[in-house]
């Protein structure tokens, strides 16, 4: 009943149901998504940048330096992300101004506002909880996690806080001191993702295991297990009402329950290649927002989410069959592709393009950021410096450039990943 109530009143009141619309122009994975009271919407992504929309206009703001993970309206002129870099960043909508704050030794999961728009806590992977003040951006920390720390949510009156770990545990914290009140949830498996409804008493959680289940704030009892035969949950949001509740997997599929019943109304296919990262309602309810591997963010309406099909989510040339791959290009595809590209321009990637690499000076491409490391280097790329990169990795070779640890073991492999960025970042001349 309560279903049909909320699919009349988006019908015949003042909001109604949306339309199908995308969210264009990352140049990599959708991570984090949000949305402000009045609709503006935040799209995050391993390309580094954050996407603000009003509407299908863009605005893109760039300042980190690694993949983003996650964005949070305090208010309708203020935004703050976080990242791989450990960073957050405070962006002022209005002044077009970025602040760049560090305090975690570790990525920035997750991100929350308090309710009176005057404190952002951050989960981090070093096993903290970051509680920043928006006046001043001055911090604290909150320590005894024994994991890393994936989700944080406030309060109604912003004076606790609930935080998610992959320890397993789901813990209160008073913000004001800054101590740990209690636990709700010792789970044998990483924890992921909370909701919280205190207004109607409840918290859901989301695990690794694809565990899926609701509590009662006040005792800790189960009120729901929405547990399905898919893992990990990695993503979960609740309408702006309370109503419905929403749930995203490592397996593409978005789950919505109505939360007067803990009845599943809709479990749909969203992509049908990998996981869903991200989720968030429209501001109004009607639209459900969704991201994951695909470089686009999708926005379906709520009341007919299951008459549309799954994305069909282009391969991305890291997924390509390896089998079908000479050597050189199977380990650019393995190791590279998914940052950057052959062809002029670095088209909103985490890493530069490489187009034009052989005999080029490091730190050089005129429409890439880079890290200090690289903007200061005098290295010259060439078969010499690329072999020693991947010998014994970025971050040995160039210590604090972006580059993602890794290493190409196998001299054979190096050097066909040589010969073929030779071949296919080598310019071509004009017909």
């Amino acid at each position: 009943m309560r279903w049909l109530l909320l699919a009349l009143s988006l019908v015949s009141g003042p909001v109604r149901a949306g339309e199908y619309t995308t969210f264009e122009g990352h140049g990599g994975p959708i991570m984090g998504l949000a949305v402000s009271p009045a609709g503006q919407v935040a799209t995050t992504s391993f390309d580094n940048s954050v996407g603000l929309w009003q509407g299908q206009r863009s605005r893109w703001l760039e300042r980190h330096t690694a993949a983003v993970n996650c964005a949070v309206f305090p208010s309708e002129t203020s935004l703050v992300s976080g990242g791989d870099d450990f960073t957050l960043v405070f962006w002022d909508l209005t002044l077009g101004t970025a602040t760049a704050k560090n305090g975690h030794q570790g990525k920035v999961k997750s991100l929350a506002a308090s309710p009176d728009g005057t404190m952002v806590a951050s989960a981090s992977w070093d096993g903290s909880i970051g509680l920043w003040t928006l006046t001043d951006a001055g911090s604290r920390f909150l320590r005894g996690h024994g994991g890393p720390v994936n989700d944080v949510a406030f309060s109604d009156d912003g004076a606790r806080l609930y935080s998610a770990s992959a320890d397993g545990s789901l813990r209160i914290w008073d913000v004001a001191s800054g101590t740990e009140l209690g636990r709700l949830v010792e789970h044998g498996f990483g924890l992921n993702e909370i909701v919280v409804n205190e207004a109607a008493g409840w918290i859901a959680y989301g695990a690794v295991d694809g565990g899926t289940r609701v509590i009662d704030i006040a005792t800790g009892t189960t009120l729901a297990d929405l547990s399905l035969e898919r893992r990990p949950i990695l993503a979960m949001a609740m309408s702006p009402d309370g109503g419905l509740l929403s749930v995203g997997d490592g397996e593409g599929y978005i789950m919505v329950v109505d939360t007067a019943t803990w009845s599943v109304v809709s479990d749909f296919r969203a992509t049908k290649r990998g996981p869903v990262w991200a989720l968030t309602f429209s501001a109004d309810g009607s639209n459900i927002l969704a991201g994951g591997l695909d470089d686009t963010a999708h926005s379906w309406p709520v009341l007919t989410l299951d008459s549309y099909d799954g994305v069909e989510v282009a391969d991305p040339s890291f997924l390509a069959n390896p089998a079908t791959l000479p050597n050189g290009e199977r380990q650019f595809k393995r190791k590279c592709s998914i940052c950057h590209t052959l062809t002029p321009g670095s088209a909103r990637r985490a890493g530069p393009t490489l187009y034009g690499l052989f005999g080029r000076p490091a730190g050089t491409v005129a429409d890439y950021r880079y890290s200090a490391a690289l903007d200061d280097s005098e290295l010259i790329w060439n078969e010499h410096t690329i072999d020693a990169l991947f010998d014994i990795g970025p971050e040995h070779y160039i210590p604090g450039t972006k580059m993602p640890m890794q290493r190409i073991a196998g001299a054979g492999d190096r050097a066909d990943l040589i010969e073929y960025l030779r071949s296919e970042t080598a310019p071509k001349e004009k017909p």
